[in-house]
């Protein structure tokens, strides 16, 4: 990846932006990265911490690895669109509820948040059945 021309990625549809953070990404793994099993041993916090000194990769992407590949229980993304909208439409919102107010409500739902963001994200389905 790291002697991979630039244009030859953007030659593959990658921009050029999202070229610089796999090179990051590149860079950090060849500078002994930990490793998913490595990660998976830590905390979550502590793996938040660690991922997003990758370039291009936010809290959101970390809590969103934390969720769907290390299958980590009590998670909750708060700045997910798809969370905010869920919540704004069960809990009859006039407006998109911001962090904090995401972080509230899903305080009673712990330990189990990222079960819960499960069934969110499910809810806004056009196939789910409207209750």
């Amino acid at each position: 990846m790291l002697a991979t021309p630039t244009e030859t990625l953007r030659s593959l549809g990658i921009s050029r932006t999202k070229a610089l953070y796999l090179r990051d990404l590149a860079e950090k793994v060849v500078q002994e990265f930990p490793t998913l099993g490595e990660l998976a041993a830590l905390e979550d916090e502590a793996i938040i911490k660690q991922l997003t000194q990758i370039k291009g990769v936010g809290c959101w992407t970390a809590q969103i690895l934390l969720i769907f590949r290390l299958g980590r229980p009590d998670v909750l993304p708060v700045e997910d669109l798809g969370i905010r909208k869920a919540l704004q439409k069960h809990y009859q919102l006039t407006d998109l509820p911001d962090r904090q107010t995401v972080a509230r409500i899903g305080a009673a739902w712990q330990p189990y948040r990222s079960l819960a963001c499960l069934y969110l994200w499910q809810s806004l389905s056009p196939t789910a059945t409207e209750r």
